[in-house]
Formats: C-alpha cells, structure tokens, sequence
C-alpha cells in the first residue's frame, strides 16, 4: 500500500515558485491499476517521482505499507526502490553495449538473485522471444520499450510506476504494453501506478484521477 498525506512539491525558478504537486491525499491499496491523466506540466510526473522515492517532498509524507519513506536514509530508499519499485519511463534508456537480456537482468545486480532465464522469459512475455541477444541499435525504439518494460519487472516489485510509457511508441505496440501491464496487474497482483496525456488509455486502469496545476482530481 501506498499513501500520500498533504503531499506538495515547490519548485523556484528564476524567482517564481512553480506547485508542482499541491497537498495530494491518496491511497493505492495492493493489486490496483491506477492511471493519473494529465497535460505536461501538470504535475503528474513529479508526483511519481515523490512516489518512487525520487524526490523529497517539501510538505507531507510518503507512506509505503504503513513506514515513511523519508525517514531512510539514502542506502535504505536505494534499498528499497531496487526491490518494491518498479520504473518505466517515456524513453526506455538502454544500456547500449548490453543485449537486450543482459539490460533486463542489471537490476538484478544490486537486488534480488535472478538468473539470465528469468530475464529472458520476461522478455518472451513481451513479445521478444527471438530478439534476447539484440542490442538496442539492432532494435526499433517499440521494442526497445518493452526491453525498458520488461527490466522494469526483473526483481518482482510490488509497485510499477509508469511515466508515460507509451508516448514515444505506435499504437500496435502500445496495445501489446497495455495488455502486458494487465496481465501483470491481474496475475501477479503487480500494483501499477501510470501517469499519460493519452485519455485512451483510461479504460485499462480500475481507478482513474485527473491531473491539473499539481491537484489530483478524481474522476469517475
């Protein structure tokens, strides 16, 4: 479970004070698929940051089953992001002089003991069972994404957090994601977390909030 008391963010730049995240309440309880909807700049990707241990907030408190994240210090949010969160991002950030198995299996480094057949079935999942030994210039940036997708899982996490995960992507490709994103939600009981400007892609999600001027709005 996630939940965040009166969470607000501040930026300050050239003089101006940019809310970013204003006094947000929220619980996201196990096993939901929740989907924050928004223009850029509206704050949905700073409050996923603030989420996933990113960024620390300048009022309120992030509470992830039940402990404040921000009494850790940095070795234990490390710690913690490497084994309960999961993230995929608009752009999927690939190491490039790894395969595409060998960039799934990384987290695993710092995290929970996984074999390279664990990173390759995760990969089979996504649809890129014949492209395991690929490197992400031999790839097209769709799959690139689900490599990214696919990483993002490797050490089992309780959370996804998904910032804009099909917004650089064709819309065959974003359907397989879509449709893998579920599969996890409802299979593994995955908790997943996306924020997009795409209102179609509301539907997938079982709770859905709108986001304006760093205020989260439900929406029914």
């Amino acid at each position: 479970m996630i939940e965040l008391r009166a969470l607000s963010k501040i930026y300050k730049i050239a003089g101006q004070e940019i809310k970013a995240v204003q006094k947000v309440n929220l619980t996201v309880d196990d096993g939901e698929f929740m989907s924050i909807v928004g223009h850029s700049g509206s704050g949905k990707s700073t409050l996923l940051s603030l989420m996933g241990c990113l960024t620390r907030p300048d009022m309120g408190s992030v509470l992830i089953d039940g402990e404040d994240i921000w009494s850790r210090n940095d070795y234990e949010l490390s710690k913690l992001r490497n084994e309960k969160i999961g993230f995929v991002y608009q752009f999927p950030s690939l190491i490039p002089t790894l395969t595409a198995a060998e960039n799934v299996f990384l987290p695993t480094v710092f995290g929970k003991k996984r074999s390279i057949e664990d990173a390759v079935k995760l990969l089979e999942l996504v649809g890129l069972y014949d492209k395991t030994e690929r490197y992400p210039s031999e790839l097209s940036s769709g799959e690139q994404q689900r490599v990214a997708i696919a990483r993002a899982f490797i050490n089992s996490p309780k959370f996804i957090l998904a910032d804009e995960p099909t917004g650089n992507i064709d819309e065959e490709t974003e359907s397989e994601i879509m449709a893998f994103f579920e599969r996890m939600n409802k299979g593994e009981n995955t908790t997943i977390i996306m924020a997009t400007h795409d209102v179609n892609l509301l539907p997938h999600a079982t709770r859905k909030f709108r986001m304006k001027n760093g205020i989260l709005y439900g929406i029914s």
